[in-house]
């Protein structure tokens, strides 16, 4: 076993004794600066959710942009600039009350692009017959970039109801899914399926999820091969040759010999900020603007603006709407299962418990519903990116999020300042979203360990479960035919599920986990807690289990409410026993478990003030 204690042989008699406890391993300097002195100051938390917000315009520009491109030539009787600011308020509003009184993990909610699949194809079916040809269909559609949009406000501009009724129908299917998600999460669905969910189920997922937008990473780093390259160059160096590098906080003032253990991590914490922000002025200084069309407008767009519902028009809600809203509710809840599962993992905590996950998905489905309410095409869900990027610095602290919820919201209420991320360029963004995207991928592939990879079983449900999530995609993307049942409905609801890669690989890796024999021991199940947080915490288990329970616990002042919640709605709340120890209080809205936990304790207190 793993955590058997070593003997060797003492004295003539042979008697067996222990082996010397080896001495503690002194913290190698690539440890998070956050795990080793608590969470970081508010100056570090801001430039850490600002890098946050980084990533979260890779995916926001990506997923508004490939959407626009793939509706036909017309008009815009809004500012794309809106567009994007609605997106960020609710992102905003979602991250907010996921960190707060959801699966408490700092996970921000982005437009996810499982969003986008299903809406790529409700905008392709309602294309006239003569234009939805296989080189026509929304996946061409992401490769064209030159269609650029016009801003368009009179009557006599052509195509401007079908772009204003396109932009309803898919917003409309943003709430549908919304809905979905927020009655699966009530009903306690999550809760009862992701226990069934082990290592070989999100383990493909993961990798799925991080294999499957590659075409739209090469996408955006065509429009510059170049500068795509220096940036994930700069990633690459700043996170792993220097990310061991110790600088003191404030260079400029002597140091101290009393604070040398507050000297940051510079270049592993700010990895993303300091690459784009050199990227983006050597584009500047060379007159490189790779800018999207697409998503700039020949007018300015205003300083200050208040999201509302029906500010353009109410969702549209059809039939087509619905199937779309059903295959966009699979997809994201299957991608937010997986989030949470990774992200506890690089934090290096157990598997979420079946009422955080509930309540997670829960408020991911209203962030969907206010999302569309207020018009945008996109939903949010938790994002993968965002999670690599929590790996990729090594720190996660629950304060960045709040953080990054406060910014996002900041970001809504200003569509000038919204619009200011789509000046970055485009091989930025491309760079950014495929580095964070390798970290999902290297998670997904090391995932594998906790099962018995060499069990025949084990490998053909991992081998055929990735094999057909990223070959079906491929077959009708490349297909003569499209899909036609006969109603536009039902051809919404196949195809939109059938090009869902992370779906695929979901529902496969469930379907074959949970039907072939095999032992819970082989599977990798029973296994409470990774092997890493499983072989540090085994001598106190006590404590690795309150631990647990700090983390996804409610915040005390909603734990008193939950006597008060009827029946049904239980699942929501964590069982009685799993309240832990009412003697430690309640958590710090700032504090969570950074990477490697177990050098926490070995902080003096002095420095955590100081920190602070």
């Amino acid at each position: 076993p793993p955590n058997a204690i070593q003997l060797q042989s003492a004295g003539s008699q042979s008697t067996l004794a222990p082996l010397p406890r080896p001495p503690d391993v002194q913290n190698p300097p690539s440890h998070s600066w956050a795990s080793l002195c608590g969470p970081p100051s508010w100056g570090l938390s801001c430039l850490l959710a600002l890098q946050h917000i980084l990533v979260l315009a890779s995916l926001l520009c990506t997923s508004h942009l490939l959407l626009l491109q793939s509706l036909p030539a017309g008009g815009l009787s809004f500012s794309p600039a809106q567009l994007l600011a609605s997106s960020l308020f609710a992102c905003g509003v979602s991250t907010s009350l996921q960190t707060w009184m959801g699966s408490r993990l700092p996970l921000v909610q982005a437009p996810s692009l499982q969003f986008l699949i299903p809406a790529l194809v409700l905008t392709s079916q309602k294309l006239p017959l003569a234009l939805r040809t296989p080189g026509n269909c929304e996946h061409r559609a992401k490769a064209q970039a030159s269609l650029v949009l016009r801003l368009c406000g009179g009557p006599g501009c052509h195509g401007l109801e079908l772009w204003d009724t396109s932009i309803r129908e898919v917003s409309g299917a943003v709430v549908i899914s919304g809905l979905l998600q927020a009655t699966l999460g009530l009903l306690g669905g999550p809760g009862h399926l992701f226990p069934r969910c082990g290592p070989l189920v999100l383990a493909p997922s993961l990798v799925v999820a991080g294999l499957s937008v590659y075409r739209e990473v090469a996408l955006l780093c065509f429009t510059h091969w170049g500068l795509a390259s220096l940036l994930i160059v700069l990633m690459v160096v700043c996170s792993q040759h220097l990310g061991s590098c110790l600088l003191p906080p404030r260079p400029w003032r002597p140091a101290s010999t009393s604070s040398t253990h507050t000297h940051l991590l510079a270049f592993r914490f700010l990895s993303v900020l300091i690459p784009v922000a050199c990227v983006w002025t050597v584009s500047a200084l060379l007159g490189l603007s790779i800018i999207p069309g697409e998503l700039s407008a020949p007018t300015k767009a205003p300083w200050f603006w208040l999201p509302h519902p029906a500010e353009w028009d109410w969702p549209l809600l059809t039939p087509r709407a619905l199937a779309a809203g059903i295959s966009m509710a699979l997809a994201a809840s299957i991608s937010s299962l997986g989030c949470y599962a990774l992200c506890g993992q690089l934090l290096h905590l157990p598997s979420p418990p079946p009422h955080a996950c509930s309540r997670g998905l829960s408020l991911e489905g209203l962030g969907s519903v206010l999302a569309g309410l207020l018009g945008s095409p996109m939903g949010t869900a938790s994002s993968f990116p965002n999670v690599g990027t929590v790996g990729l610095l090594q720190a996660g602290p629950r304060r960045v999020a709040h953080l990054v919820g406060l910014f996002c919201v900041a970001l809504g209420l200003s569509p000038r300042l919204a619009q200011l991320l789509t000046t970055i360029p485009l091989p930025v963004l491309g760079g950014v979203l495929g580095v964070t995207q390798a970290v999902v991928l290297s998670t997904g592939f090391s995932s594998f360990h906790l099962a018995d990879i060499d069990s025949g079983r084990n490998v053909f449900i991992v081998g055929f479960s990735i094999f057909t999530a990223l070959l079906l995609p491929r077959w009708f993307r490349e297909a003569q035919v499209l899909l036609s049942t006969g109603w536009s409905p039902l051809d919404v609801l196949l195809r939109s599920l059938l090009t869902e890669p992370i779906f695929l690989a979901g529902l496969l890796g469930f379907l074959l986990e949970n039907t072939i024999p095999g032992t819970r021991l082989e599977r990798g199940l029973g296994q409470g807690l990774p092997p890493p947080f499983t072989a540090r915490e085994a001598p106190m288990p006590q404590k690795s289990k309150e631990r647990a329970d700090q983390e996804y616990e409610l915040p005390f002042s909603i734990q008193n409410l939950c006597p008060c919640i009827p029946q049904p709605l239980r699942c929501l709340c964590p069982l009685p026993q799993d309240f832990g120890n009412e003697e430690r209080g309640p958590s710090e809205p700032g504090e969570i478990a950074d990477l490697l936990p177990d050098f926490g304790d070995q902080c003096p207190q002095p420095s955590r003030g100081e920190s602070q």
